[in-house]
């Protein structure tokens, strides 16, 4: 097969034995069309490999041209935050339940594969945000996220207080349950779920979305993708920020979180025919055209 991409990537969740033996035949198909293919350590054992190597999640960057997914979006998020870095693009198979990113359904897993190492594919370019939690003047931690930067109050259940800046200019105070710093692809997400504007993924945007905010004069809003958004928690005992929903730093008070859109984004291909709006329609269940 003559391809752009000569050794590829296969992550999966491993969760679900019906997805490994997925895993497994687009492989030897893979394979056997003189492609190389390296599987995730994670998402398979020796014996369910087979012949194929076996690679650390963290080290696929280093070595593939292409990564394959099979799962659902959050598959996708924890893949997507280790490649993006490399520019290995990732090309989705939707074997979770919305699959807003994983959008190849696994009866055409083997035919879209094929079309997209031939060439035949949509590309598209997504951004990722990089946020930095400083503690008296030092960073503590820091961390990538396609979807979204969420902080929230913990288990003691009071509403937080914190500030918000950008670009160093002050813009709001407020007291709410917390505050969604979403991505166009997280727009969709819990951005979505919290009232925040669908954003579509080639536009250059932050949205900040308020999660039960006290004041009902506090909106979502959105800034440019080049700003940098300051957030710096006043009150709250048992504030959190988390990073895609897969992993979370806990606050104190006067802690500050830098968050900048990453130096690289992430490249996905979509098969020949892919609408963005088509698969908002479908995955949302919105009405059909009229005529």
């Amino acid at each position: 097969m003559q391809t752009l991409f000569k050794k590829v990537g296969l992550v999966a969740r491993h969760s679900k034995p019906h997805i490994v033996v997925s895993l497994r035949a687009l492989a030897d198909h893979l394979a056997g069309n003189g492609i190389t293919v390296f599987i995730d350590r994670d998402s398979a054992t020796p014996e369910e490999a087979g012949p194929h190597q076996l690679i650390d999640r963290a080290d696929l960057g280093k070595v593939v041209d292409l990564a394959v997914v099979l799962g659902g979006d959050g598959t996708m998020l924890s893949i997507a935050r280790l490649l993006a870095p490399y520019r290995v693009p990732l090309v989705g198979i939707n074997q979770g339940r919305l699959g807003f990113m994983t959008d190849i359904p696994l009866h055409e897993m083997e035919s879209s594969v094929d079309a997209i190492l031939a060439g035949e594919f949509l590309p598209e370019e997504r951004i990722l945000l990089s946020a930095s939690v400083i503690r008296e003047d030092a960073e503590v931690a820091q961390a990538l996220a396609l979807n979204d930067v969420v902080f929230s109050r913990g288990a003691v259940g009071s509403m937080i207080e914190f500030e918000i800046f950008i670009d160093n200019q002050f813009v709001y105070s407020q007291r709410s349950d917390g505050l969604i710093v979403s991505t166009p692809t997280g727009s969709t997400a819990y951005s979505l779920a919290s009232g925040g504007p669908i954003l579509h993924p080639t536009l250059q945007a932050i949205a900040l979305v308020p999660i039960c905010p006290q004041s009902m004069s506090n909106r979502p809003i959105a800034v440019n993708d080049d700003c940098e958004v300051e957030f710096m928690l006043t009150r709250g005992l048992d504030a959190r920020v988390h990073f895609d929903g897969q992993s979370h730093f806990d606050l104190m008070e006067m802690d500050r979180v830098l968050i900048r859109r990453h130096r690289n984004p992430l490249r996905l291909l979509h098969p020949v025919g892919y609408n963005y709006y088509d698969m908002l329609r479908h995955k949302l269940h919105w009405g059909e055209r009229l005529l």
